[in-house]
């Protein structure tokens, strides 16, 4: 992504290169689990499979590899993050949020809640719990687009 005027994927109203691309090339590290959760959200947009591997805690990591990762968001589109809370403790933290991709034409929502810890004084994701709306649905016609144009649905993606 080189046109530094775009918002970031995640969200936030500042362009990618300074959010959440310092946080995924490693020149900058995560301050807190929200941020952590955001560049995660931004690194599935990008596909860096590698730095979604490394953000997971060590026990969780340990099971997974990056050929796992990519075959799990084959086909994926991710669209767009709502953050919808956040509650930091010391060491540990959870954030609430929803994200919406598309899947063969298809939309469909993410809300989890999920759980961050610090090891080796960075934050690292544990698990998470998918929330009983997720799942399919269909983007009302004059809602503002997902994919983040400033548009209408229909007027966008949705015609």
């Amino acid at each position: 992504m080189t046109n530094i005027t775009k918002n970031c994927f995640c969200g936030n109203q500042r362009p990618f290169e300074q959010c959440c691309q310092p946080i995924i090339s490693g020149k900058t590290a995560a301050q807190n689990a929200e941020q952590l959760m955001r560049s995660r959200f931004t690194a599935y947009v990008i596909e860096d499979f590698p730095y979604i591997l490394q953000t997971y805690a060590s026990q969780q990591r340990s099971g997974l590899t990056v050929s796992q990762l990519t075959d799990s968001a084959q086909n994926t589109q991710w669209l767009h993050l709502q953050v919808l809370a956040h509650h930091p403790q010391l060491n540990t933290a959870q954030v609430e949020f929803k994200g919406f991709y598309q899947v063969d034409g298809r939309y469909y929502v993410m809300h989890e809640l999920s759980d961050f810890v610090r090891e080796d004084e960075k934050w690292c994701y544990t698990t998470g719990v998918i929330q009983k709306d997720s799942g399919e649905f269909s983007p009302e016609r004059n809602s503002q687009c997902l994919c983040g144009s400033g548009k209408k649905f229909k007027k966008c993606c949705g015609t």
